[in-house]
């Protein structure tokens, strides 16, 4: 059998989900069409991208001036070649979904995690929504941690970093989380998508 790893079990909610043999018979007919399920995620925020914040200084003093503190590996990756900034003023609405709202009740790689959003509509966001989410989210709740879902910056140490945002009693922070191959991130654990247009 082609599919040798299904048990009759499997096979049988597979059945069980088309209608029974009378079901099976239609989508093997081509009378039956499944279809995709549309994901309506709900916009959580809507940032501007290219504000006129260049460099990563523009970043650290935008930051500095407005209040907000900067962790040092999140100082780190901002001068980075791979943190870049959106040469014109644009809008991206940003999505919060956790890890187990995306099918993963017992925690998954960033890969997993990625691959799963992308199938349910989501993007991956511009490495620049980290700061820039800093800057325009001066409400975030106290103990709120947002992970940015993003290609990770390789940090001067070598390792993998992804931007997170927070809020901790009253200082609001731009941080960088580790993420190295095969990293587990707990079930509960929010990333911020982009909603794809």
């Amino acid at each position: 059998m082609k599919y040798g790893e299904l048990n009759l079990g499997q096979i049988e909610a597979i059945v069980n989900r088309l209608g029974g043999m009378e079901g099976v018979q239609r989508f093997l007919s081509g009378e039956l069409i499944l279809k995709e399920i549309e994901y309506e995620w709900q916009v959580f925020k809507t940032i501007k991208l290219g504000t006129g914040l260049k460099t990563a200084d523009d970043f650290r003093k935008s930051l500095k001036d407005n209040g907000f503190s900067i962790g040092d590996w999140a100082n780190d990756i901002l001068g980075k070649p791979a943190f870049t900034v959106a040469p014109e003023e644009t809008e991206i609405d940003l999505v919060v979904v956790s890890v187990a709202e995306l099918g993963f009740k017992n925690g998954a790689t960033r890969e997993q995690i990625y691959t799963r959003a992308k199938e349910r509509g989501l993007n991956l966001c511009p490495a620049q929504v980290g700061p820039q989410l800093r800057l325009q989210y001066k409400d975030q709740p106290d103990g709120e941690v947002l992970i940015v879902a993003m290609e990770p910056i390789t940090a001067s140490g070598g390792t993998l970093r992804l931007f997170h945002v927070l809020r901790r009693d009253s200082d609001l922070w731009l941080y960088s989380c580790y993420d190295g191959p095969g990293f587990v991130w707990n079930s509960d654990v929010r990333f911020v998508f982009s909603r794809r247009k």
